[in-house]
């Protein structure tokens, strides 16, 4: 994967598109994946979305965060179904044709050589005119991307097999860093505390998240940001005040 030499910070949203997302029927675990697996390629996410099969939401989402951001990842709606309207949607988001790709109809073609090509899996080769391709080792349907928007599908083992191929396609930048201090006391006793260092490392993001364990109370105290001595120099402060602070 290509790096910005100037360790440049890109941000990234996710689109997550379906209606059985919101119903509760299928558990999304994309956004937890990518998130992830973008951070560790220097792309930090911003912002989740998750919307209904509908084109006008799709494509206001689309143009919205597509505008504000350097990366839009969407999953979701680009099977061979009727109410798969991703692909479609996109190109009426980017004004452009929907037609077949010539190399995603050959893909799929000699794919399905042993069985009837037919009309929904012709479907699947329909996108923006102008898209490149991410290739798709698993079920051959390739995802998409135009500009700065990369189209992949719903499924997470179908999408987890596509990410050598989207990492040749995308540049990364600096690596956000974090480091984790969990701590058997509640929040209220470190908040003075860790307030005040988050006013002297302006530059970090501080955050404290309270968690309960075999019934007892306790926060995990997360330290991030861009520079690993920063992070350093503040985990070192908070470990010696945290040594004054009675946990009881």
């Amino acid at each position: 994967m290509p790096f910005n030499k100037k360790k440049k910070k890109y941000f990234a949203a996710l689109l997550i598109i379906g209606d059985e997302i919101l119903s509760g029927r299928t558990q999304d675990t994309n956004t937890n994946f990518l998130a992830n697996w973008l951070n560790e390629h220097g792309i930090q996410v911003r912002e989740v979305r998750v919307i209904p099969d509908l084109r006008h939401e799709i494509m206001k989402s689309i143009n919205y965060l597509r505008k504000k951001y350097d990366y839009l990842f969407t999953t979701g709606g680009i099977g061979p179904t009727h109410d798969d309207i991703t692909a479609e949607s996109v190109a009426k988001a980017f004004k452009v044709k929907y037609e077949y790709n010539k190399e995603a109809y050959k893909i799929l073609k000699d794919h399905y050589k042993n069985s009837y090509f037919n009309a929904a899996r012709k479907k699947m080769a329909k996108m923006p005119k102008g898209a490149g391709l991410i290739l798709n080792p698993s079920s051959s349907a390739p995802g998409f991307f135009i500009k700065n928007v990369y189209v992949l599908p719903g499924v997470p083992i179908i999408l987890k097999s596509m990410m050598h191929y989207l990492e040749q396609l995308i540049v990364g930048g600096q690596k956000k860093l974090s480091e984790n201090i969990k701590i058997d006391f509640p929040e209220s006793k470190v908040s003075k505390v860790f307030s005040n260092l988050q006013k002297k490392f302006k530059d970090l993001s501080l955050g404290s998240y309270p968690f309960f364990k075999s019934g007892k109370v306790g926060v995990s105290l997360v330290i991030s940001g861009y520079s690993s001595k920063r992070i350093f120099d503040c985990k070192k402060q908070l470990l010696l005040k945290l040594k004054k602070i009675k946990p009881h």
